[in-house]
């Protein structure tokens, strides 16, 4: 193994301006969240979802392309694709993603999250995967401070309080620590003042040949 520092510093920033096409799919993941949410929790009657599944239906047909499937969403960047925050991924809740530089060598990330019904675990609170996987989102986008590119070697998470729904949870997460190619970092989790979890994540450094690697694999499964 190596120490070689790999420089990676657009993974999480978008490099090129949204077009026309991008908007409308921001737009357009925005009301697949509404559908998620409202038919997950709708009362509605028989009649009144098959009608609803009606008008899913021609909205799939209106946008379905008989190119390479699932291209457009392996040509956008990461920062609109996330499952997390990417205002193009209609999975993404989205959180609000900022950095704060007053924090230790590299600064830390913010992410605020309101998680709703489709998240929930306990009842009216969020299932603990989601927390883990927010953590994770969050955090490596702490590491990408460093201007390595890195990825989740053992992620640990310490819960400590039930993480209500419907309510803002803040997510911060900075680097500790780095060993070579090994980046430590910590974060917490708090609606309000309660401590809702806290999560410690060993990241490892790799080359960009490796990243391009993942990328041209996920291509030629298109």
């Amino acid at each position: 193994m190596t120490d070689e520092i790999f420089a990676f510093p657009s993974f999480h920033s978008r490099d090129r301006e949204l077009s026309d096409s991008d908007l409308a799919r921001i737009r357009m993941a925005e009301h697949v969240r509404n559908l998620i949410l409202t038919s997950f929790t709708s009362t509605a009657d028989a009649s009144h979802i098959d009608e609803a599944v009606s008008h899913v239906e021609s909205a799939l047909a209106a946008i379905r392309h008989e190119g390479t499937p699932g291209s457009a969403a392996a040509e956008s960047h990461f920062s609109d694709r996330s499952p997390f925050y990417g205002a193009m991924n209609p999975l993404s809740m989205p959180m609000a993603m900022g950095i704060d530089n007053e924090v230790g060598e590299f600064g830390a990330v913010i992410g605020d999250a309101v998680f709703t019904e489709p998240y929930e675990g306990p009842p009216g609170h969020c299932h603990g995967g989601f927390i883990a996987a927010a953590f994770d989102e969050v955090l490596g986008m702490a590491q990408s401070l460093t201007g390595r590119p890195g990825m989740t070697g053992k992620l640990s998470i310490t819960y400590r309080s039930p993480t209500p729904l419907h309510t803002q949870i803040r997510f911060k997460g900075w680097v500790e620590k780095v060993d070579g190619r090994k980046i430590f970092t910590r974060g917490t989790a708090h609606t309000g003042d309660t401590l809702c979890a806290e999560a410690e994540v060993l990241f490892l450094s790799m080359p960009p040949e490796l990243m391009d690697q993942l990328r041209k694999g996920r291509d030629l499964k298109q």
